[in-house]
């Protein structure tokens, strides 16, 4: 089985892909997609769905998840790290 997990993000999207075999995990794959405040958010969003489609056209992943978010101080930050949250979760959605 291969795994992708996501820890979301607008500037910094990691990832990592790993493949389980019996009782063995061994890491495929992992990195980041990034993008800058130069950009809009709307840019941003669709540099990290591009980059997501990427990961799933190459790896071919079983299952994907994604962290889950916890913000206590700065909603703003949250806010557009839960779009990210969504365009992955729609990149992962329309391959599945």
């Amino acid at each position: 089985m291969r795994a992708l997990g996501i820890d979301p993000g607008t500037g910094r999207c990691g990832f990592g892909i790993v493949d389980k075999k019996g009782n063995s995990i061994s890491a495929v794959d992992y990195g980041v997609i990034e993008t800058t405040k130069e950009y809009s958010l709307s840019e941003r969003l669709n540099i990290i769905f591009t980059g997501v489609n990427e990961l799933i056209e190459i790896y071919k992943p079983d299952v994907m998840g994604i962290e889950t978010l916890y913000f206590n101080k700065n909603i703003t930050t949250a806010i557009s790290v839960a779009q990210a949250r969504g365009v992955i979760q729609l990149a992962g959605f329309q391959k599945k």
